[in-house]
């Protein structure tokens, strides 16, 4: 076990990176069973779906009516907030008018800050939620130098706040979920570990080891983060933490906290929980979006649905017995840079136009590239792609400047202008080519292919990799990591094709697939490609390809690889949220959504306020009714503003800052 007298740090606490049964196969991660109600969980049973309710919870016919909405749309636990004692005791009422409807789903007291609130709670509903960033912890951004003394102190202080809540769930059968917030990670915790997964696991082991001292085992674990990256190598290295200090094997429950709304909160959530989904990790989901809670089960239930049948369908991979990758820390894989790929770049992205007729101009505004009549120019906006390929279907006219186009091989031979055209092989054409382009060349790869380093030996190549195989995410990693063993170094770009019939799914299931090997430094590129049906005419599929660049820089962005756009970290709301956060959000991105990288979070409350927003550059939080608090990263900066003044104010600290620049008042 890892004392405080150890040398805190994470090589201290991991003894081997072993973290999943097999990053081949897809094997469940087996759990023990947390009786929630009549609804157990755990690896016995399916992956469940939750919510969390967004009316105040003391509007008790408004909640039960939200409660039966989320029920209908797949939920199978209602989370409720529970600030308060009279929230808690407002939870009977709530749980009396589901029942006398004939809803029986298991409800679960949202708790921060209150242990008097939990008390109560955890007699009326079927499971707690703590925090234990905050539960009886402090959380005033304050560094403090703890003696080993004043340290366990501390320890024997939150001790005695919790065994009053653990003794009274383990009396009514209610179960637990020890809920770990990157952003609101304690005083004593952030001045020990840091700001860090390693920091995050231990702040819940502190609780968890109580827990198995009074022989309570109905606990659920969670690590949630803004930050994907952040949020799996937590759920990773709690895992591991477990197996190594001989603790039970706890369900999980999985979600990226304020992941936002839209497409952006549909691909960062997918990065995160599709990536620890496809390793086996995960026992009930919950997709946190700033929209009517009804909405995020069947998001879940998709991300969920992928893995039902899994292992049926999978074509064996070889093993990994020895993974070279760090999964508790990220570090990019080690490329060569061949013309603008790999080495020092931002992974680039290729637009896949191979099924549409690219014949004028205006057919590249649908992957960010649009002419300008006067004054007679090219412009490209913030998610304009790097390359697209046109396979047997070349332009028909001069690309601007900067875009640069991939052809068939068969195309590239006879094209009078191969220096802005590069070829696209078969593994078989390249290596029977007697010509080949001496600045860039790319080889369409599957990833079951055993390619050694004499095949592509002194030419410069990218890699197109693709597969078949369900179990696509390891497929891929599996190639990559023959890389890493074999030191190759050529640059890879990972090539995924989907239907277009769900957007749903075409943006959580490429965001799981590449965005599971982004957060483990894997890939130098994204080419998401269609399978279309016959009917569709040109005009829809550039639709198509407009979505597929849209979320292929989505993607990057949530794998904190290449930032495009402004990212808002908003959170879902809930009963304690002081103002429309769905109306407020789409306020600040009207005004903002021009200013490239920076990150703004958009909090209702301020339990969900600057702790919760830690990843943002400037943050915009409810305090009252009708008043804002404006922050500087994690430092208040302007408190009390008038709601209706606030969003110029927060403009005025970006300005302050020199990060602001007028939107171009030209139309894209």
């Amino acid at each position: 076990m890892l004392t405080l007298n150890d040398t805190v740090s994470l090589q201290d606490a991991i003894t081997s990176y072993h973290y999943s049964q097999s990053l081949t196969e897809y094997i469940r991660r087996k759990t023990i069973t947390v009786k929630i109600g009549d609804i157990p969980l755990g690896s016995e049973y399916p992956i469940r779906v939750q919510s969390m309710t967004t009316v105040d919870t003391m509007n008790t016919e408004g909640s039960i009516e939200q409660v039966i909405r989320m029920v209908e749309s797949g939920c199978e636990y209602v989370r409720i907030t529970a600030p308060s004692v009279k929230e808690a005791q407002n939870l009977e009422n709530i749980r009396k008018g589901l029942r006398a409807r004939g809803y029986t789903v298991p409800l679960i007291a949202d708790i921060h800050f209150t242990p008097n609130a939990a008390e109560l709670a955890a007699r009326i509903v079927e499971k707690v939620r703590i925090n234990p960033g905050n539960y009886a912890d402090k959380k005033r951004f304050e560094l403090i130098d703890y003696t080993e003394d004043e340290y366990q102190r501390e320890l024997e202080r939150i001790r005695e706040k919790f065994i009053p809540l653990l003794k009274i769930c383990k009396e009514y059968g209610t179960a637990m979920r020890i809920g770990t917030n990157h952003g609101s990670l304690s005083d004593r915790i952030m001045s020990r570990y840091g700001d860090s997964p390693l920091g995050m696991v231990e702040s819940a082991l502190e609780f968890l080891r109580i827990c198995e001292e009074f022989n309570y085992y109905d606990v659920v674990l969670s690590m949630k983060s803004s930050n994907p990256l952040v949020m799996v190598e937590a759920y990773r290295l709690l895992v591991n933490r477990l197996d190594a200090e001989g603790l039970k094997p706890y369900p999980l429950h999985l979600g990226v906290t304020e992941a936002g709304e839209g497409e952006d909160g549909r691909i960062k959530s997918a990065v995160g929980i599709g990536t620890l989904l496809e390793d086996g990790l995960g026992d009930t989901v919950r997709v946190s979006l700033t929209e009517d809670p009804e909405f995020e089960a069947p998001v879940a239930a998709a991300l969920i649905g992928r893995y039902t049948n899994r292992a049926a369908e999978t074509t064996p991979i070889r093993p990994i017995t020895a993974s070279p990758i760090h999964p508790f820390q990220y570090s990019r894989r080690k490329t060569k840079e061949v013309f603008n790929f790999g080495g020092g770049n931002v992974p680039r992205v290729i637009a896949d136009l191979s099924a549409i007729e690219v014949t004028q101009y205006e057919d590249l505004r649908s992957v960010g590239h649009f002419y300008l009549p006067v004054p007679d120019k090219w412009k490209m906006n913030d998610i304009g792609v790097d390359f697209i390929y046109t396979g047997a279907r070349p332009s028909t006219f001069m690309l601007p400047m900067g875009l640069k186009e991939i052809v068939d091989y068969e195309v590239w031979k006879t094209a009078l202008n191969q220096e802005h055209q590069f070829p696209l092989f078969t593994l078989a054409e390249f290596e029977q080519a007697t010509e080949r382009s001496t600045t860039l060349n790319f080889i369409k790869i599957d990833a079951a292919t055993q390619l050694t380093q004499e095949q592509i030996a002194g030419v410069p190549v990218v890699l197109l990799l693709q597969t078949d195989n369900a179990h696509a995410m390891p497929a891929l990693r599996r190639f990559m990591v023959d890389l890493i063993e074999k030191g190759m170094d050529c640059p890879v770009v990972i090539q995924r094709t989907y239907s277009t019939e769900n957007s749903d799914e075409l943006s959580l299931f490429a965001a799981t697939d590449c965005g599971g090997l982004l957060v483990d430094g894997l890939g130098d590129g994204i080419m998401l490609s269609a399978q279309y049906a016959a009917e569709v005419d040109n005009e829809e599929r550039l639709k198509y390809a407009k979505q597929q660049n849209s979320i292929a820089f989505g993607i990057l962005q949530a794998g904190r690889t290449r930032m495009s756009k402004t990212e808002y970290i908003s959170c879902p709301s809930c009963g304690r949220t002081l103002f429309d956060l769905q109306e407020t959000t789409a306020l600040i991105r009207k005004r903002t959504d021009h200013l490239k990288g920076v990150k703004i979070g958009i909090m209702g409350c301020i339990v969900n306020g600057p702790g919760e927003m830690a990843d943002a550059d400037y943050g915009y939080v409810g305090i009252g009714k009708d008043k804002i608090a404006l922050y500087r990263g994690q430092q208040v900066v302007k408190k009390s503003v008038v709601a209706n003044n606030a969003v110029d104010e927060l403009i005025n600290i970006i300005k302050e800052d020199g990060k602001w620049f007028e939107p171009e008042a030209i139309e894209l």
